[in-house]
């Protein structure tokens, strides 16, 4: 029989980090159906750059903050992996997509917050709990937390604590999901060179050299310092790790 490759999601995966994500999986031999909002384009140079290295790759479009959406996506994805990749399953779900959001708790709107709630964290529970079916045993899920859980900083105060509700989300499906040998686990980037949050950090020298301050490695992090970690989490090698947060932030106040 012929062997099949493992096949992986990453949400948000057109640019930045996900970009990154998806092809260092790749680089694994994980075939990688990255999704996108609203950068088709972008997208799919990314899957063209992964079927260019070996491996099956496809596009689909998703807002990760429209729950009522996802019944659709998942059709879609269905046919997808049944006509491009020859399955009815994959086995690695890494749910990325974000974006950037800043308010101090004073100017805080409830227009504000439920946006940031819905993509950063309700998406994140009902778009795994609607893949959960078609994850094979034996898979794996990673969430993308932040640093920001750990170290606080004015106006990113709903954001952290949404991803501080992802990280303890994700021990729970460590968890539930242990009888299946699903692990899950959570990788929190730093502050990262980025267009994330219309390019918050990459834009603003001053805070970039505040960054570089608090850093052990003595500056901001790229895109590049996470896709590996993320890849790792999905190969045997990383089998025995679950229920775990791992940091990637170059020592961010250490």
């Amino acid at each position: 029989m012929e062997k099949k490759n493992r096949i992986a999601l990453v949400t948000g995966g057109s640019r930045g980090l996900g970009k990154d994500m998806a092809l260092r999986l790749a680089e694994k031999g994980i075939d990688v159906i990255v999704t996108y909002n609203s950068q088709a384009g972008e997208a799919q140079k990314v899957a063209t750059q992964i079927e260019q290295s070996g491996q099956k790759a496809a596009a689909l479009q998703l807002n990760t903050g429209e729950i009522g959406s996802f019944d659709a996506f998942i059709v879609r994805l269905k046919e997808t992996l049944d006509k491009q990749f020859g399955s009815d399953r994959l086995d690695f779900l890494i749910n990325n997509a974000g974006i950037g959001g800043y308010s101090p708790v004073a100017e805080l709107t409830e227009e504000f917050f439920d946006q940031l709630l819905n993509i950063h964290f309700k998406g994140v529970v009902f778009l795994t709990q609607k893949m959960l079916p078609l994850i094979n045993d034996g898979g794996g899920i990673v969430n993308i937390s932040s640093g920001l859980t750990r170290v606080s900083m004015p106006g990113s105060s709903i954001y952290g604590s949404l991803k501080g509700a992802v990280e303890v989300f994700t021990r729970y499906l460590a968890k539930e999901l242990g009888v299946r040998k699903i692990r899950a686990n959570v990788v929190a980037p730093g502050a990262i060179l980025t267009d994330f949050g219309g390019g918050h950090l990459r834009s603003n020298e001053q805070l970039q050299q505040m960054v570089s301050a608090i850093t052990a490695l003595g500056r901001p992090g790229v895109a590049e310092d996470i896709g590996g970690v993320v890849a790792f989490l999905c190969t045997e090698d990383a089998r025995w790790v679950n229920g775990q947060r791992i940091e990637a932030s170059g020592g961010m106040q250490v």
